[in-house]
């Protein structure tokens, strides 16, 4: 089986999986955080080598306080925890997306986690907290923008990758394979930029539902691609009318 390089994952779902059992939506958000420690150990053994996720967009403030606050409280005991799941894995962790928006002790456990995590490199973990494309997009052209002004970067230099360099996720690669969960089929101002080439699966499974299985699935399904050309290999569409 090819394994992609790099898979994305849209975490959806956390809330309606817990008020199908009659739990409220906080419940669903630490199962879905649960799920995540075990997904990072699956990557690892598969040979995924970048694993992005939206774990908190840009819109997600506009949730009600409680939720919010039950979001903030999660986040600021699984960056601890990370701490514990990088060391195990080898694993180098990120934080894409605006932090500055997240209370100062929030921000100071991405930093240390981020640091701690420096040294390793067997697995690559993009976490997007307060994210959104066009929000990243927006801050990277500004500051593009500034180098301009300040006569660091001419304009006829510009390019593609000048433009991915300010962008959160430079230097990491673009994803080959983008799993959202949960029924929803759209990308949510996620990796806009990063995901024009991108192979993208859709699963009626919830978050917290979605394991190992569920990922070797995903990933054979990207194996039935042509990668080259689009849609579906002939020999796999042949195969299955044998």
């Amino acid at each position: 089986m090819n394994i992609p390089n790099h898979v994305a994952i849209i975490l959806d779902g956390n809330g309606r999986w817990a008020k199908a059992k009659g739990m409220p939506r906080s419940y669903g958000h630490m199962k879905g955080c649960a799920n995540l420690e075990s997904i990072c150990d699956d990557v690892k053994e598969l040979g995924i080598k970048y694993l992005t996720v939206y774990a908190f967009s840009t819109e997600n403030w506009k949730r009600s306080r409680e939720e919010v606050e039950g979001l903030m409280k999660l986040f600021r005991s699984y960056l601890k925890r990370c701490l514990k799941i990088a060391e195990r894995n080898r694993m180098r962790v990120r934080i894409i997306g605006n932090i500055s928006a997240f209370d100062q002790d929030i921000q100071d456990s991405i930093h240390v986690l981020e640091d701690y995590s420096s040294q390793y490199d067997e697995l690559y973990f993009q976490i997007a907290l307060n994210y959104g494309s066009r929000d990243e997009l927006v801050r990277g052209i500004r500051k593009l923008a500034a180098d301009i002004s300040d006569g660091k970067i001419a304009p006829s230099d510009i390019g593609e990758e000048t433009l991915e360099g300010y962008l959160d996720t430079a230097g990491v690669p673009d994803p080959d394979l983008l799993i959202r969960t949960s029924g929803e089929m759209r990308l949510s101002n996620f990796l806009l930029w990063q995901m024009a080439y991108t192979e993208m699966y859709f699963t009626d499974v919830a978050w917290p539902d979605f394991h190992k299985k569920e990922l070797v699935e995903a990933i054979e399904v990207y194996n039935g691609r042509d990668r080259r050309y689009g849609g579906i290999k002939e020999e796999a569409s042949c195969s299955r009318q044998d």
